[in-house]
This record gives structure tokens, sequence and C-alpha cells, in this order.
């Protein structure tokens, strides 16, 4: 990545978890988002509609904090996703996540 790229996503690698077991987000029933994170719009995700369960994670991948990732982030739901999720994050967020788990690789390849 650029320099000038790098620097200016640092942010993003400082907030993730060392280790995916850390996101012990919910996997059933509904998240509420804080108005944090969910400023304009809906915040109100249901975990069983796959769409609204891309629609929370995309938002909690490119715009929470630490504490937002491990709160409302479930490891497995992540894995189970990703392949789809990579592409909806954008480039800078999809490398972090990927240069720090490998295991998000490996879904993406599956």
């Amino acid at each position: 990545m650029h320099r000038a790229a790098a620097s200016r996503w640092a942010h993003v690698a400082e907030r993730l978890p060392a280790h995916l077991d850390e996101l012990t987000g919910p996997s059933t029933g509904t998240v509420e988002l804080p108005l944090h994170l969910a400023w304009s719009g809906l915040r109100h995700f249901e975990i069983s509609d796959e769409q609204l369960l891309l629609g929370l994670y995309r938002i909690v991948l490119t715009n929470g904090l630490h504490e937002d990732l491990t709160r409302y982030l479930n490891a497995e739901l992540l894995v189970r996703h990703w392949p789809r999720l990579r592409t909806a994050v954008g480039k800078p967020v999809r490398t972090c996540w990927e240069q720090r788990f490998p295991e998000l690789v490996a879904a993406a390849a599956a």
C-alpha cells in the first residue's frame, strides 16, 4: 500500500482485535446500532436476514471503534460472510483485516 494511503488508513489497523475470537457479537436476534455508527437511516438489524446482516457488518467494519467491533461482530459470522463483505468494505479495510487474519483470506478463496 502506498505510504500516504497507509497512513490515511492506519486507524483501521489500530482498532482491530488481536484475535478473531474477541469478536463475540450476537449470532441471532436483532442488533440496534448506536448513533455514532448509524447516524442516518437504519439502526436495527435482524441477524437472520442476510442482507441486513451484511449491512450491519459493513457499517461496523468501516466505522466501528475497537469496542464496536468486539461488541457487534461475531467471528463465525464474519468468516462465513467474508467473501461478500470483503467487496463491500473497500480495499483499505479489506486489506487491514486480511493482513491481520489469514482465515479471512482462506474463507474468500473457498
